[in-house]
């Protein structure tokens, strides 16, 4: 299933879904030039936009979309104590997610963003989501669910076109395994001492703190994907879980 990704910071999530078999990824678009330059290393010949608000009509196809829109408005961190949600300035941007959403048509939909989601948006996003014809199946993951050594907590949306069960996807695909990782649920276990940016799943050149910071971790992605498609027992065995 060809994947084309918005808000992709340093492509966590096209990793996560390439570990799970999916892709190839068709396009990408992130408005930090360091972090396109990452994405340039690592997808070399993939269409990249600059800007969300570029993107329209006329853009290639993708079976999923995914990203994660800008947190700043919707997370508890930081000084932003007016906490907007998805109305902010900056979290505001899933209005040009949704329109995206609704210029290529995707078959599927993968979100991603801090669990704070849940009580700044979330019921905007589902209401957009259903507005445009799509099912969805969303929770919050733990990073030490995957084996890191934190409890990093990301809100993970996953939704299906309306009819996809019955046409495109009814390709009885087993759901895609994820290799074993280190860790169980429940475990929230501190970082160990000094060590920073080992146990994020992402390669060693990509690894800079500032671009580590905005990126979901490619095993919890994995999981998280794996998680949601087996929980959409209709749509069990389909196209959601093929590559």
């Amino acid at each position: 299933m060809t994947i084309g990704s918005l808000f992709s910071g340093i492509g966590g999530l096209e990793l996560g879904l390439e570990m799970c078999g999916l892709g190839p990824v068709r396009w990408q678009c992130e408005i930090d030039p360091a972090a396109r330059a990452v994405l340039a290393e690592h997808w070399p010949g993939v269409r990249r936009y600059e800007d969300v608000r570029h993107i329209d009509e006329y853009a290639e196809r993708v079976d999923i979309i995914c990203g994660g829109f800008p947190c700043q408005d919707i997370s508890d961190a930081g000084t932003n104590h007016t906490r907007r949600g998805v109305h902010g300035e900056r979290s505001g941007l899933w209005r040009e997610y949704a329109r995206v959403i609704r210029e290529v048509r995707p078959r599927a939909v993968f979100i991603e963003n801090v669990a704070s989601l849940a009580e700044r948006g979330l019921g905007k996003v589902l209401s957009d989501l259903s507005s445009l014809g799509f099912d969805a199946e969303w929770g919050v993951f733990c990073g030490c669910y995957a084996g890191a050594p934190h409890a990093r907590e990301r809100m993970f949306v996953l939704a299906w076109a309306d009819g996809e069960s019955k046409s495109a996807l009814a390709q009885h695909a087993e759901v895609a395994g994820v290799p074993a990782v280190a860790g169980a649920a429940g475990d929230r276990r501190a970082p160990p001492p000094g060590v920073l940016g080992v146990a994020d799943g992402v390669p060693g050149e990509m690894d800079r703190l500032r671009l580590l910071g905005n990126s979901a971790e490619p095993p919890l992605v994995a999981l998280a994907w794996r998680t949601l498609t087996q929980r959409l027992e209709p749509f069990r065995t389909k196209g959601l879980t093929e590559g």
